[in-house]
């Protein structure tokens, strides 16, 4: 899409929610942005480094700490940030990665997913731990509960419609285990790879390995839920 979106919430206690990748000149912009702020605190939704890599220096030259995966003070379920726009909830939402927030402004009026949900699309990257497929279903159900007014994605723009990017979402990753699903009944002795040509049929050999991953943990997910 359009690269890393990093938010900033507030505008005198700014919360900087995730710095993104090393690129100085990002990184210069955000710090003009709030330089004029009598506090900022500096957010992560997960440690990747398109969304952490240039957390630590935005970090020192703001002289803040960084919070969240992989920052130097962790966030647990329900820890509050303050800001002049409204306070921001952390909230435990793993799939993604298995540590991963998700910030909610305004009783969950709008909810900052990093890459829980993308702005475009109907899937996100969904295989990195064993359990990571339920615990990606049962976040986008929490997601939903919320009800949100909008959603903010760390890659692509806003969903203005979020209980229908939840739901088809939810419908792709799905019809990714039922898929699966489908090839080992046929053939309960089928590899990963077998199941990946049927899946996958027109996959560029540059996401296989990828693809294969998700197919690991969507086979674990089935072991373990059927």
């Amino acid at each position: 899409m359009d690269g890393t979106r990093t938010y900033l919430v507030g505008t005198r206690h700014v919360a900087v929610i995730d710095p993104g990748p090393l690129i100085h000149e990002h990184l210069d912009a955000v710090a003009l942005a709030v330089e004029d702020a009598e506090a900022v605190s500096l957010l992560l939704t997960h440690a990747h480094g398109d969304h952490a890599a240039g957390a630590g220096l935005l970090a020192d030259r703001l002289g803040v700490e960084v919070r969240g995966p992989g920052g130097t003070q962790q966030v647990a379920e329900g820890t509050v940030v303050g800001t002049d726009a409204g306070e921001l909830v952390a909230l435990s939402m793993p799939g993604h990665t298995e540590e991963h927030y998700c910030y909610g402004l305004g009783g969950a009026d709008a909810v900052f997913v990093g890459d829980l949900l993308l702005g475009e699309g109907d899937t996100t990257w969904v295989g990195e731990y064993p359990g990571g497929v339920a615990d990606y279903l049962a976040s986008l159900d929490r997601l939903e509960a919320l009800d949100p007014r909008v959603i903010y994605p760390g890659h692509g723009p806003p969903l203005t419609e979020p209980l229908d990017a939840i739901r088809r979402f939810r419908t792709h990753r799905q019809s990714r285990i039922d898929q699966v699903r489908d090839v080992i009944s046929g053939n309960a002795d089928a590899s990963t790879n077998e199941i990946l040509a049927a899946v996958y049929p027109d996959l560029p050999d540059s996401l296989h390995a990828a693809a294969r991953r998700s197919i690991e943990v969507i086979l674990d997910h089935l072991s373990l839920h059927e």
